[in-house]
């Protein structure tokens, strides 16, 4: 296995790389610790597309977000991926926030951020009647937006596959030693021979770079907890709601989902464990009442699911992209907490741009493909469509998941696809079947027979998110 250029790490940064170096005739391999991609971060954040007012002037983070939230309209419209442009509110609720936003503003204009207004408390409740009558005013950013984190990870990584880029799951990097101008990596799935590696491990990029030699980067987890509302919640607001940001991050928010929930959260907490995403009884008490801060109607009855992700926050608090000084052929992009999402695809230009500067030919190809094949969606369907459609292909005509709405054809087609779906999560966040008010609870079962006879798997070899967690554990008689 031997290839020009090797990203470790499969999240919306590694798998936009990953898409933008598919456009050369390049043998790139992108490799990934867990059984998925969007296995980190990319599954587990706010999904939020930020207007870029937020970042310091100057900054990465800043020139990064504002390209990136410029760029994302056109990346999801050729990934086939949910995109909604509705605007974001910072929220004051007293003059000393009233102070704070003026200084967003002003960071705004520096950022080249459009369109931006100071509101009233009368102009903000006219926008949103829901949100608390302690709100003084706010910021309105209408350039801000939702995505879905894991469909553009997914997809990005599947056009790349597509385009002629290796993923290699279950892929985890032990090891590495230098022979002549190639690093040798050492995996659990053997050896790997590549020039250059492309170093966006998230919160594990700090270990990655200190195994290949470069220790000058430090990467502290910071955890955020979240709740979701079921969907009978999904009007109480229209917009992204924010509270004045502090050292910790944008503080606790209320948002619309592309497919209808209201998101609430995150928590800040910096802990020292990589892998702990455990909700907490104190965190998801924080999220509540921080929520009822801003909107105070919200109904907690309707939470149908907790969780939460880790934020890779760099020492610097900045992004930190660029070639190891002390460690050629190395590039860390690490660092890329929030605004990352909205980044992302700034930032697959970005590294482009340091991978010209390698000792590297890029030719573009003359076949690439632009665009991901589109998904099917029962549920976002008119009657015609859907009758020519089962017409068609009849297993989208058989409801699996009651929930969301979505049939055995998508869960079928989301399999075989390239970088396709190998366990049940793996289904869930690319078909949404199990991410209904039940949770699963009625789906679950038919979702293990499907996966079963398409991979030709035993019903006991099925799991929910890889390794060891099999849905079932043996036959009963």
């Amino acid at each position: 296995m031997n290839y020009d250029i090797t990203i470790i790490g499969a999240g919306v940064t590694g798998s936009l790389i990953a898409r933008e170096l598919s456009r050369y005739n390049l043998k790139v391999c992108l490799v990934e610790k867990e059984s998925d991609v969007a296995m980190g971060t990319s599954k587990a954040n706010s999904a939020i597309v930020h207007a870029g007012y937020d970042a310091k002037p100057g900054s990465l983070k800043a020139k990064l977000n504002v390209r990136g939230n410029e760029l994302m309209g056109d990346v999801t419209e050729k990934l086939h991926v949910p995109f909604k442009r509705i605007g974001s509110f910072v929220l004051a609720f007293n003059e000393e926030d009233m102070k704070q936003l003026n200084k967003l503003y002003q960071y705004g204009i520096e950022n080249n951020v459009p369109n931006m207004k100071i509101l009233n408390k009368q102009e903000v409740k006219e926008m949103e009647p829901n949100l608390s009558d302690e709100v003084m005013g706010a910021l309105y950013a209408p350039t801000a937006g939702i995505v879905c984190p894991y469909e553009l990870t997914l997809a990005a990584a599947e056009n790349a596959v597509d385009n002629g880029v290796e993923l290699i799951l279950e892929c985890e990097v032990t090891g590495v030693t230098k022979k002549d101008d190639s690093f040798v990596l050492n995996t659990s799935k053997g050896e790997l021979v590549t020039k250059y590696i492309i170093n966006a491990a998230g919160v594990h990029s700090d270990v990655v770079s200190a195994m290949f030699g470069d220790d000058s980067i430090e990467i502290n987890p910071r955890k955020g907890e979240y709740l979701l509302l079921d969907k009978k919640q999904g009007d109480v607001v229209n917009t992204v709601i924010f509270q004045p940001p502090t050292k910790m991050g944008k503080g606790i928010l209320v948002t619309p989902t592309v497919d209808g929930n209201i998101l609430l959260g995150p928590t800040a907490e910096d802990i020292k464990d990589k892998e702990d995403i455990a909700t907490t009884n104190t965190g998801l008490d924080k999220v509540i009442q921080g929520a009822k801060k801003s909107v105070a109607s919200i109904n907690t009855r309707d939470v149908i699911t907790s969780f939460a992700g880790l934020r890779a926050t760099s020492s610097l608090h900045d992004f930190i992209i660029e070639k190891s000084n002390k460690v050629e052929g190395l590039i860390n992009v690490a660092g890329i907490e929030s605004p990352g999402l909205s980044a992302a695809p700034a930032v697959s230009k970005y590294v482009l741009n340091i991978v010209k500067t390698l000792d590297i030919e890029l030719i573009e190809k003359v076949n690439y493909i632009e665009e991901r094949r589109p998904v099917y969606k029962i549920r976002e369907m008119n009657e015609e469509e859907r009758a020519k459609l089962i017409s068609e292909k009849p297993l989208y005509g058989n409801i699996i998941c009651r929930c969301e709405t979505v049939t055995e054809g998508e869960i079928v087609d989301c399999i075989h696809r390239s970088a396709g779906a190998t366990n049940l999560d793996g289904v869930k966040r690319r078909t949404r079947a199990g991410m209904g008010r039940c949770q699963g609870g009625f789906c679950a079962p038919r979702v293990v027979d499907i996966i079963s006879r398409e991979l030709n798997i035993p019903k006991d070899q099925v799991t929910k998110m890889g390794g060891k967690s099999n849905m079932l554990v043996g036959n009963t008689k």
